[in-house]
């Protein structure tokens, strides 16, 4: 099993946290796993990106040009990465913010109305979570009890109070994933 992702959007959007959680989440099923963020000198409100790689095999680089999976959460990131996912990958996306849908027809696209929903839970913050249950949903390389190991581990002891709020941002995420376009890669149920 080799997975490439590429988590992209705005800073201050949990763009580095999710990709640090997914990285930590494959350390505890034994993975090999690389985590490289890129980010703009002005962090909130510039653009971030994150390559997470979670292998069953020695990683050789964590330099990537196609990805498996973009996850992509502004439109900046859409027009930059949306040609990197492989032929047959997968395309997961937030509308908000949105003004260009995703065009390829040999993805397979999956909308999370991450933003929309994060705005109704007990914090706003739980945004990057509802999009990392939306992957999980779709991919799941990493099992929930690991995922929420490594959030634990990457998190400071002093926010471990909010872990049952992010662990049902996760489920939640699962939950209202939708399918846009599917080929090849079965759809989650």
């Amino acid at each position: 099993m080799n997975e490439e992702i590429i988590i992209a959007g705005f800073g201050g959007q949990g763009v580095l946290s999710m990709g640090k959680i997914l990285a930590y989440g494959g350390m505890m099923q034994q993975m090999e796993v690389s985590w490289m963020p890129s980010y703009g000198p002005e962090m909130r409100g510039g653009t971030a990106n994150v390559t997470v790689i979670l292998s069953d095999e020695r990683i050789s680089s964590p330099i990537l040009n196609r990805f498996d999976t973009a996850i992509i959460l502004n439109q900046q990131s859409m027009d930059k990465f949306e040609s990197c996912v492989k032929p047959g990958g997968v395309l997961i996306y937030d509308p908000n913010g949105i003004t260009r849908e995703p065009q390829r027809k040999d993805i397979n696209i999956y909308r999370v109305e991450a933003a929309s929903e994060a705005s109704k839970m007990v914090t706003s913050k739980t945004f990057n979570m509802i999009v990392l249950g939306a992957y999980l949903k779709i991919k799941p390389v990493i099992s929930i009890e690991n995922i929420l190991q490594g959030l634990k581990d990457s998190l400071p002891a002093r926010h471990h109070h909010l872990i049952p709020v992010n662990e049902d941002a996760i489920k939640r995420g699962m939950e209202i994933v939708t399918t846009v376009e599917t080929h090849g890669y079965a759809s989650p149920s």
